[in-house]
């Protein structure tokens, strides 16, 4: 990838999905494939690694994940930018727990790309970024719907 197309792409980021019990039913692989039919995002990297109960880590082929016969993952065999290598994958497998798989995404905002590049061109720079859990934000909802409801009072 060259300079010139860096500066015209989007935020990148990454997933570790943990499928426990191995157990990858594809069910959220039509939406997947939405997003990037839509050009919401563009895969660079899929990768899938298995931790072992004894804590060894395989890395699986892209193939019929849920058994029914189909090659779910076909469209994207080969979506390989280079950027996720042997090291990566091992680390990713770091949080898993033993008897499961992880599905490893990278991809690109391509949503974001636009704002990315007029950004870059007038010398602005990221200098964090993050992202908050559902969880989380649940939590300070019903946190706040407490306090207002106590409030009313």
């Amino acid at each position: 990838m060259s300079v010139d197309e860096f500066s015209e792409m989007g935020p990148v980021d990454y997933l570790v999905l943990e499928f426990p019990g191995n157990r990858m039913t594809g069910e959220g692989l039509p939406l997947l494939l939405d997003l990037v039919e839509r050009r919401v995002i563009r895969v660079l990297d899929l990768s899938f690694v298995r931790k072992d109960e004894d804590g060894t880590v395989t890395a699986l082929k892209v193939a019929d994940l849920d058994g029914d016969g189909e090659l779910d993952l076909a469209v994207f065999e080969g979506a390989s930018s280079g950027l996720l290598g042997e090291d990566d994958l091992q680390e990713a497998a770091t949080v898993l727990e033993p008897g499961n798989s992880a599905g490893i995404l990278v991809y690109e905002n391509l949503w974001a790309a636009p704002l990315a590049a007029a950004l870059r061109r007038s010398g602005a720079r990221m200098v964090a970024n993050g992202r908050i859990p559902a969880e989380d934000l649940l939590a300070s909802l019903e946190a706040l719907e407490a306090g207002t409801a106590g409030s009313d009072s």
